[in-house]
């Protein structure tokens, strides 16, 4: 059975008429940024406008604050001398409410910090490490929410191995009213015993009303009858009691069972949140970006379209109802994870308003539909894909391909895709190529080695795309990472499949990359028609390479992950890589880049951007992972 799209009609009342813009997608208010995304819709965008391209190029910086977990690992030996307690990166994007900046920190603390001049106001420890070391990335984390009902006022956080805390901003202290003393275990409540050490939340939860909504992360390798299942579950936000559950993978009798075997439910996992939610807090629905079951790369034991697997799926905020669904790729096995929260955008088309939802994808689609009933705003087409060879698996004979918005990344691995600067590497590339199973966009691994391309980290990732608006523009980062898979036979006859997903890098001929350039690059699309309006390389790239002298080859953008985007009135904020380390900031209309700032460690996160005591201020995490770089917050201002 192909599942596509289907809707249940909802009535909200709204106090009042909605104007063009709603609060979902207005960005932040200026002197606040109330929510990683600067609003519920994740525009990532601010009205501010001290900062423009006239002085941009003044920016210095004003402070900076280092971690309160450096003074953990310095007094704990057992943190500071095992690798397993380093942090994969310090990916945190802090708010800022009422003149204070909240953030966490890798170890899981969550500090307040004075945004004038960077100092320490309190930080609380939960001692969420004492469990060991989380899931997948490990010591990782990426933000808090907060809440308030015009009085009381919470600041939300999950991490660790796994618990959900509720924190007086005020105070740091634990609010003693929620779950058991300020936590709720995280590990109870999803139907079934699951082990803790492949279970962890590493982003933010969103609040909508008074109901926090978290998601989780696992590890993806794992036996996918060791694997916890990815349900979604909405917690009162004053008393910490589950207030509903969504059955990701669902229960005999919920819709969608049928398109898993019967007992899929009781054994297999994934099928989860792993990243960002988006909410329309007028509408009271919440967007899940619901990703890919485990093992990523093989589905034989869960035959069927697997919903709601690899879907965005809108819910009824207050009691989990699903309103509506899309399922962007039926039964996965490329590992094409929903990688961001999708943008909430209002836009015009034909002069009618439409309240839409914008998802960015791994493969470099953007799937838009009306936020309130699910209707896709274009086509998007079935289309005919090839089919797997591995052994007891079928995938789906079709997957869905929006027309518009057009692609902001090229996909798929064949001949024509390989480098081409001279023939001489075209031919060693092509040489390195026939070692591999690949093919167009949707191509099943098969037994042996293949290349799959977006791979695991996309395309886009989490730090998702930014939408100005005042122009309904959205700006979207990728890069053009692919990934290497072998599928092998099972070592006995009553064994499985081997799936050794290789997280490297296949290097081309002569140490250059094996693909065709842009390696990361910035696009621009123009939402009322759903257009590209520029795309611009991000990066030199390997221009200055021995084989490529004297070809006067464009910029190429460099072959590693941006930073998350950030929007002003007039100016697009965005970091580059985990090698360049350095910010830039470009022109929105053009996509020029018009200044940078080389940065003293890695910078992978989401900037943001507020007013305090007068000036304008954009801050940033910095450092973490293997390297053993200090992890840190940097604001930058105008002297």
């Amino acid at each position: 059975m192909k599942t596509r799209l289907t809707f249940i009609p909802v009535i909200l009342t709204l106090g009042g008429l909605l104007s063009f813009t709603s609060s979902a997608q207005q960005g932040s208010s200026g002197s606040e940024w109330l929510s990683y995304g600067g609003d519920s819709g994740h525009s990532k965008y601010s009205p501010l406008d001290q900062i423009n391209a006239d002085n941009v190029q003044r920016l210095e910086v004003a402070w900076t604050w280092d971690s309160v977990d450096q003074a953990v690992r310095e007094s704990n030996e057992i943190i500071r001398e095992r690798g397993s307690f380093r942090s994969y990166a310090y990916e945190v994007t802090p708010l800022v409410v009422d003149g204070v900046l909240y953030t966490t920190t890798s170890l899981g603390q969550v500090a307040a910090i004075d945004p004038t001049d960077g100092e320490t106001l309190w930080s609380f420890d939960p001692v969420l490490y004492v469990d060991g070391r989380p899931a997948v990335h490990g010591f990782m984390t990426r933000g808090l929410a907060y809440w308030t009902d015009g009085e009381q006022e919470r600041l939300l956080y999950a991490g660790g191995r796994t618990y959900l805390l509720s924190i007086d901003p005020s105070t740091g202290r634990l609010d003693p009213e929620f779950g058991r003393g300020g936590r709720v275990d995280l590990k109870r409540g999803l139907g079934r015993t699951i082990d803790p050490s492949l279970y962890a939340v590493s982003s933010p939860p969103v609040v909508v009303g008074d109901v926090v909504v978290v998601g989780s992360a696992m590890t993806e390798g794992t036996d996918f009858r060791e694997a916890p299942p990815g349900h979604v579950r909405g917690f009162n936000v004053r008393s910490g009691e589950m207030q509903w559950i969504f059955h990701t993978i669902p229960q005999p009798g919920e819709f969608g069972a049928d398109t898993w075997p019967d007992d899929a439910w009781e054994y297999t996992g994934g099928a989860n949140v792993w990243t960002m939610m988006s909410a329309d807090e007028e509408l009271g629905l919440v967007y899940l970006p619901v990703g890919t079951t485990v093992p990523d790369y093989y589905g034989g034991h869960r035959l069927g379209d697997n919903l709601f697997s690899n879907s965005l799926v809108a819910l009824n905020a207050e009691t989990g109802e699903r309103i509506w669904h899309y399922q962007m790729v039926h039964h996965s096995v490329w590992d094409y994870d929903p990688p961001a929260a999708p943008n909430l955008i209002d836009i015009e088309i034909d002069g009618e308003t439409i309240k839409a939802v914008a998802q960015i994808t791994k493969q470099g689609f953007t799937f838009v539909f009306d936020r309130e009933t699910g209707e896709p705003v274009w086509p998007i087409e079935e289309r005919p894909v090839p089919q797997s060879q591995v052994l007891e698996e079928v995938t789906s004979p079709t997957q869905p391909f929006p027309t518009k918005p057009p692609l902001f990344l090229t996909n798929g691995a064949t001949e024509d895709d390989l480098i081409d600067f001279t023939p001489e590497l075209k031919a060693e590339a092509l040489e390195i190529f026939r070692e591999y199973n690949s093919g167009p966009l949707y191509t099943p691994p098969a037994p042996g080695d293949n290349i799959i391309r977006p791979g695991w980290s996309g395309g886009a990732n989490w730090w998702g795309a930014a939408f100005d608006p005042e122009t309904q523009r959205l700006f979207v980062p990728s890069w053009a990472h692919f990934s290497t898979v072998n599928i092998s036979p099972p070592d006995a006859s009553d064994s499985d499949l081997t799936i050794r997903p290789r997280v490297r890098d296949l290097s081309g001929p002569r140490g250059l990359p094996l693909f065709k350039p842009p390696y990361s690059q910035l696009v621009a699309f123009d939402m009322n028609a759903g257009e590209k309006l520029w795309h611009v390389p991000v990066g030199e790239g390997p221009s200055d390479h021995a084989d490529l002298q004297g070809l006067e080859l464009p910029p190429m953008g460099n072959f590693e992950k941006l930073g998350g985007p950030l929007l002003t009135k007039s100016l697009l904020f965005i970091g580059q890589g985990f090698e360049t380390n350095r910010l830039g900031v470009y022109d929105k209309d053009t996509g020029e880049e018009i200044w940078w700032m080389q940065l003293p460690a890695r910078f992978h996160a989401a900037p943001i951007t507020f007013m305090a005591e007068g000036k304008q201020y954009i801050v940033f995490a910095l450092g973490g992972g293997a390297r053993g770089e200090p992890e840190q917050l940097m604001a930058l201002a105008l002297p």
